[in-house]
């Protein structure tokens, strides 16, 4: 997909640009506050699909019509705040989960830790890095060319989609027992809602283009999140760039455990919960249990629920009042997100 890649070219020189400003700001203030820059910048360049980007680019196209240039700039800060947002995001949940690589490299605690010969520090010193990464966000999104009287409501999509994505990890640490909420929160409103909402806005979308999204943005949501489900135990790990079994040593309470408690009794369960939430599992134990989930139907179950939400934003990106070129897109989004190994 051309334009996915130029989506992601652009936004990669503008966060490139961006983040060397602000590490040439710090370095003046010494090398310790240049650290937690270095922390950002070196997490946000380091890879990254640009899905957000790609989902405001092909909404900001679908709201302005037919015969609107083709020309992705005026996104370029936004699309910029959310992949900064999600470097925030990234480092806070790695700390939390205990993970020690991201992106085929350290996570950014794990980093700092072995910098500064201690586990404690590099852990606070990344919570920092993150904070300083939200600022960022924040400074990009508000300084964007919004049209005139759009900046107000963008502001406000961009405080409760963070404020969403925050509740839904307060969620997943607990193992809340509403796991499509806790998904809604977390996943759905930074990953697919939120990025519609403001390329909507950066377009000046009419009203009905926005009802239009949101019944799109939805069903899109869950699906995205349940094939992430799905791969975090069933993907290749040379395609996911996550570790067989991750999900379930970390004991994440996904759509497969929350169909299995559905479906299965606790003697059924039992390969299932000898491996959830336990760090140490063997692999011979991951992969009993992920045979489990296949053998039972589990996995089954949940694909059944993916291809119902992935028809239903078909359905609602086939009625929506946008352009031909912004149709397209999303819809090349909706493969990508739902159907794809990504």
């Amino acid at each position: 997909m051309r334009w996915m890649s130029e989506v992601r070219a652009r936004v990669d020189a503008r966060l490139a640009q961006y983040l060397s400003d602000k590490h040439a700001s710090a370095a003046q203030l010494g090398e310790d506050a240049a650290v937690l820059v270095d922390a950002v910048r070196g997490l946000t360049m380091r890879g990254g699909k640009r899905l957000r980007p790609a989902v405001i680019v092909a909404t900001y196209d679908a709201v302005r019509g037919d015969d609107a240039p083709d020309d992705l700039t005026p996104t370029l800060d936004v699309c910029a705040a959310l992949e900064v947002l999600q470097t925030y995001l990234l480092i806070h949940d790695d700390w939390m989960d205990g993970d020690a690589e991201r992106r085929g490299g350290p996570s950014v605690h794990t980093a700092l830790a072995e910098r500064y010969g201690s586990a404690h520090l590099g852990a606070a010193v990344a919570v920092l890095a993150g904070d300083l990464a939200s600022a960022y966000a924040w400074e990009l999104v508000c300084g964007a060319p919004f049209p005139e009287g759009r900046l107000g409501d963008a502001i406000t999509a961009f405080r409760v989609m963070q404020e969403e994505v925050v509740i839904g990890q307060h969620l997943d640490l607990l193992g809340a027992a509403d796991v499509s909420l806790m998904q809604h929160l977390k996943t759905g409103s930074y990953t697919v809602r939120g990025p519609l909402a403001l390329g909507a806005l950066l377009g000046g979308a009419r009203a009905e283009q926005v009802s239009s999204l949101n019944r799109f943005g939805d069903p899109l949501g869950v699906a995205f999140q349940l094939r992430d489900d799905l791969l975090g135990t069933f993907g290749d790990p040379r395609t996911t760039g996550k570790p067989a079994g991750n999900d379930l040593r970390a004991g994440k309470r996904t759509a497969l455990v929350a169909a299995a408690e559905r479906l299965l009794s606790p003697g059924e369960r039992a390969p299932l919960d000898a491996v959830l939430g336990r760090a140490d599992a063997n692999a011979a134990d991951v992969e009993a249990a992920t045979r489990l989930l296949e053998t039972s139907g589990i996995r089954a179950d949940v694909e059944t629920q993916l291809a119902a939400h992935r028809r239903a934003a078909r359905e609602a990106l086939a009625a929506a009042p946008i352009s031909s070129r912004g149709r397209e897109r999303l819809t090349d989004l909706l493969v990508l997100l739902t159907e794809r190994d990504h």
